[in-house]
């Protein structure tokens, strides 16, 4: 008979944004801790340790970008029968890819910053691209997260600067834009509040992100109801058609033409002054509340599981 007994929480992984991860995972056992029995497991390679019993824990995938947003981690865990928390890998495998996600959005009808997409090996000439898009870039890997190698250029030689120093990998070219940085939350295909990020430098890079004091939040976002109406209904929208579940942070740029898409990060930064949680508190949910909602629907799909196999 199975019965739930814990939640595994996993952190850190082997990817770039494995201090970030170590943060979110400790951060979220912490707010679990005083409600469910709790074991916080630091992943060093990417496979799923063997310890976890499918028939005794849910598992709460605090790893950022790479192995623990791509799928990867997601389809393991389907394979052995592990209920876990957050989208499945399909959605999250989507979501990851930047292009796939532009795609998406387009087909929704929902504007995104033009841009070009390449691999690693095969870089575009520096001409082509300003050609099409501009000289005014921002250049990020496809398949990242946290700002990661994300570079911004405003003229050829540092594009091609920028270009010379990619060999591998999935990349993104996209016209900038330069309007409001605004990202929202989603619980379970509920839109929360729009949190808006202003950096002391104008540029939300990884500094801006984990460097205290560099950015301002303003959480809710001051916005025209019309535009706050049509961003809730984009994050919803994009939220649904990507197959998301559980819980989402999506990205979003405001200028003079309108909103523009950004990307879906299935497992956003989830310490207590991430945005998910900035965005939640617009909705009345302070951290610990909203580390039991994030949890809550896999321990659900683990009981609904487990009762009907023991009915039949």
């Amino acid at each position: 008979m199975a019965t739930l007994e814990s939640i595994t929480v996993l952190s850190g992984g082997v990817g770039s944004e494995r201090d970030v991860s170590i943060a979110s995972g400790q951060a979220i056992a912490e707010a679990l801790a005083p409600h469910f029995t709790v074991n916080l497991l630091l992943l060093d390679e990417e496979k799923l340790p063997d310890t976890i019993d499918p028939s005794r824990t849910v598992l709460f995938p605090a790893l950022h970008g790479g192995f623990g947003e791509d799928g990867s981690l997601q389809a393991l865990c389907a394979e052995k029968g592990i209920f876990f928390c957050g989208s499945d890998s399909a959605a999250s495998r989507l979501c990851i890819d930047k292009n796939q996600s532009k795609q998406l959005a387009k087909r929704l009808e929902i504007t995104s910053p033009m841009g070009i997409c390449f691999d690693g090996k095969e870089v575009p000439l520096a001409d082509e691209i300003i050609s099409e898009l501009g000289t005014s870039l921002v250049i990020k890997p496809s398949d990242e997260g946290s700002s990661v190698g994300l570079h911004f250029t405003e003229h050829r030689s540092q594009l091609g600067v920028a270009l010379s120093q990619i060999h591998r990998g999935s990349w993104l070219v996209e016209q900038r834009i330069r309007g409001r940085e605004l990202t929202i939350g989603v619980l379970n295909g509920q839109p929360l509040g729009v949190v808006e990020i202003v950096s002391a430098s104008g540029v939300y890079d990884y500094s801006a992100k984990y460097t205290s004091g560099t950015t301002e939040y303003i959480y809710p976002a001051e916005l025209d109801h019309a535009v706050e109406r049509q961003l809730m209904h984009d994050a919803s929208a994009l939220f649904h058609a990507a197959g998301c579940r559980d819980f989402a942070r999506i990205d979003f740029l405001l200028d003079k033409d309108g909103l523009k898409f950004l990307e879906v990060n299935t497992l956003p930064g989830l310490t207590s002054s991430s945005l998910l949680p900035k965005s939640a508190s617009c909705h009345g949910l302070n951290f610990d509340q909203l580390a039991q909602m994030l949890v809550q629907p896999a321990i659900e799909r683990f009981h609904n599981h487990y009762s009907g196999a023991s009915a039949q």
